[in-house]
């Protein structure tokens, strides 16, 4: 742990199948999305919404090309009306066997 690293500055994440990175610096993702889909499916949680907002796409294209390159994914799709729409992805994890 980094020696200018303080406990206080860290964010808890309620892990209950929805990250809503609005509040996270975009750099944060790429470490941020693997570490919680793992937590998630540690939970027994297998379908988790990311919610990266509509913008320019460009948190959306990241958060896709990272579930790209993830081992469990089983698939992921844009949400629909009532899940955010494209400002949402929807991604179902692969269960243990």
């Amino acid at each position: 742990m980094p020696d200018n690293f303080d406990d206080s500055d860290a964010v808890e994440i309620p892990i209950d199948g929805t990250l809503d990175l609005h509040t996270f610096n975009p750099r944060e993702v790429k470490e941020l999305l693997p570490a919680y889909i793992e937590e998630c499916r540690e939970r027994g949680i297998f379908e988790v919404r990311v919610i990266h907002g509509k913008g320019t796409g460009m948190l959306r294209e990241t958060v896709h090309s990272i579930l790209k390159k993830l081992p469990g994914i089983r698939s992921f799709k844009l949400a629909d009306e009532t899940g955010g729409s494209w400002g949402a992805t929807i991604v179902q994890l692969e269960r243990p066997k």
